[in-house]
C-alpha cells in the first residue's frame, strides 16, 4: 500500500498582515513547512503555529530562505557560501527553540522560493544549506531530513553528508519535461483548478509520475505531496487532496 506524506507552507505572515489559514491547515497535513523570519513570518506567528502543530500531532520543518521579506523569498540572490550557511543555520536554530518551547523538534528542513529552486543545479549554495545542517547536527546530535526536489544538488549534496533525504513533488504546480517546477514568472507555472490538482495528486502518490507542459510523463519519486498554503484555499483544496489520496488506497502520513 502507497504511502506519502502531505506538506503544506504555514506561518507566512508578518505582524497584522497573514497569509496562510494555518489553523485549518493543520487539521489537514501531517507535515508544515513554517516560515522562519527571512521571507514571512515574526516571532510571535512562528511560536503560535509550533503550539498549533504540537498540539495536532503536525510534524514541523524549517522552510529557509533568502534574506528576502520584501520578495516574499521569490528573489534568487547571490550569497557567499559561508554567510548563506550562517543564514540558513539561524533561521533553522530560532525555528527550533519554539518548537521544543512548544513540546516539539524541528523534524526536517526544506528550502522556499527561490532558493528552493537555485539548489536543484547551484551546487555551491545546495553545499551551503548543508553546511547549516552539518552546524546543528554537531550543535544538536541530530541528522535532519532535507526536503527537495527528486535529482536535485541539494538531495545529492545531503546524501554525500549523510543527511537523510526526501524526495518532494507538488500537486499545485506544472513541470518542465526535466522534471523541475516551471519558474513562477511563466504563464501556468500554478495550477488553479481543484480537480486537476486531485487527479495529480493522486497520481503522483499512486503512479510515481506527472505529465509536464509538453504532454510528456515524468517520474517523481516523492515521499511528500506539497500544496501550497498560500494558495486561494488551500485548506479545503488540501482537505479534497487528503481525502481522494485516501480513496485511491493512499496512506497519508508523515515520512518516516
Amino acid at each position: 500500500m502507497a504511502t506519502i506524506d502531505l506538506n503544506a507552507d504555514l506561518g507566512e505572515g508578518f505582524g497584522r498582515w497573514t497569509l496562510t489559514d494555518d489553523e485549518a491547515l493543520l487539521t489537514v497535513v501531517t507535515s508544515a513547512n513554517v516560515a522562519c523570519g527571512f521571507h514571512a513570518g515574526d516571532p510571535s506567528t512562528i511560536r503560535r503555529v509550533c503550539e498549533l502543530a504540537a498540539e495536532r500531532g503536525v510534524r514541523i520543518g524549517a522552510q529557509v530562505s533568502y534574506r528576502d521579506l520584501a520578495g516574499f523569498g521569490r528573489r534568487s540572490m547571490e550569497v557567499p557560501r559561508r554567510e548563506l550557511a550562517d543564514e540558513v543555520a539561524y533561521q533553522l536554530g530560532a525555528l527550533d527553540l519554539f518548537a521544543r518551547a512548544a513540546g516539539t523538534a524541528v523534524a526536517y528542513l526544506k528550502p522556499h522560493g527561490a532558493l528552493y529552486n537555485r539548489v536543484v543545479a547551484d551546487r555551491e549554495q545546495a553545499a551551503a544549506v548543508v553546511d547549516a545542517l552539518e552546524a546543528y547536527r554537531r550543535a544538536d546530535g541530530r541528522s535532519l531530513p532535507v526536503l527537495g526536489l527528486p535529482g536535485s544538488a541539494l538531495l545529492a549534496a545531503a546524501e554525500a553528508a549523510g543527511l537523510p533525504v526526501v524526495g518532494e513533488a507538488f500537486a499545485d504546480r506544472a513541470y518542465t519535461p526535466q522534471g523541475t517546477l516551471v519558474p513562477r514568472t511563466e504563464p501556468g507555472a500554478v495550477l488553479h483548478d481543484p480537480d486537476a490538482v486531485v487527479a495529480r495528486a493522486v497520481r503522483m502518490a499512486r503512479e510515481g509520475e506527472v505529465v509536464a507542459v509538453d504532454g510528456t510523463v515524468v517520474p517523481v519519486r516523492a515521499g511528500s505531496l506539497c500544496v501550497h498554503g498560500d494558495t486561494p484555499g488551500a485548506a479545503a483544496l488540501a482537505q479534497r487532496v487528503r481525502e481522494s489520496l485516501v480513496t485511491a488506497g493512499i496512506v497519508v502520513a508523515a515520512f518516516a
